[in-house]
C-alpha cells in the first residue's frame, strides 16, 4: 500500500463526504482503491505469527475491514499524514476482538462438553461402532486445562477492574475530603 496515494484517495472521499453533506445528499461510496488498500493491509497483518494459526482467520480480516470502514470518517488528515498505521492499529484491535470473542465460545463449548458428556460418561468407554476411542483421556486433560486457565484469566480480570473501581473510588473521595476541610 503506498501510502501518499492512500492519503490522497482519503483526502479525496472526506471532501466528497463534506460536499454531500452540503447539498442534504447521502455520503458517496468507498473508493475501490481505498477497499483495496484496507483489504490489503488487513489480509497482510493476519500473516504475522501471531495470527496466521487461527482457523478464524478470514473472519478476522473481515472483522477488521469492517472496522475500518465503520471508522474511515475518524480519520483527520490534518492531525495525521499516515493512514496507514491509523488502519493498522484498527485492524489489529479487531483481530484481538474477534480472538477473544472465539475463545469464550470455545470455553462455553468445552464446559458444556465437561458438564453433558465427559463428567456423565467413563472417558474410556466412549467409542464409535468400529472400537475405537473418540474422547481420550489425554484430550479430555487439554480440555480441562483450557478451561482452567481461561476462569483463572476471567478472574484476574475482575479483580483488576475492582481493584481499579475500588482506587478511582478512593481518589474520588480523598478529593471531596480535601475539598470539604478548605471550604
Amino acid at each position: 500500500v503506498n501510502n501518499k496515494d492512500f492519503l490522497d484517495a482519503l483526502i479525496k472521499h472526506r471532501a466528497a463526504c463534506a460536499l454531500a453533506k452540503e447539498e442534504g445528499k447521502d455520503k458517496p461510496i468507498v473508493s475501490n482503491y481505498i477497499g483495496d488498500c484496507i483489504l490489503k493491509i488487513a489480509t497482510h497483518l493476519s500473516y504475522k505469527p501471531n495470527f496466521i494459526n487461527y482457523s478464524y482467520r478470514d473472519d478476522m480480516i473481515l472483522d477488521g475491514v469492517e472496522n475500518c470502514i465503520q471508522y474511515l470518517d475518524n480519520f483527520n488528515p490534518d492531525k495525521s499524514s499516515n493512514p496507514f498505521a491509523y488502519f493498522t492499529q484498527i485492524i489489529y484491535y479487531a483481530f484481538h476482538r474477534r480472538i477473544n470473542k472465539e475463545e469464550k465460545n470455545r470455553y462455553i463449548m468445552y464446559k458444556k462438553f465437561q458438564e453433558h458428556v465427559l463428567e456423565t460418561s467413563d472417558v474410556g468407554l466412549m467409542t464409535d461402532s468400529d472400537g475405537t476411542n473418540l474422547v481420550t483421556p489425554f484430550v479430555y486433560d487439554n480440555i480441562n486445562e483450557f478451561i482452567k486457565n481461561f476462569e483463572k484469566r476471567e478472574t484476574q480480570k475482575k479483580e483488576k477492574r475492582k481493584a481499579a473501581k475500588e482506587g478511582l473510588e478512593k481518589f474520588v473521595e480523598g478529593e471531596n475530603d480535601e475539598g470539604r476541610e478548605s471550604v
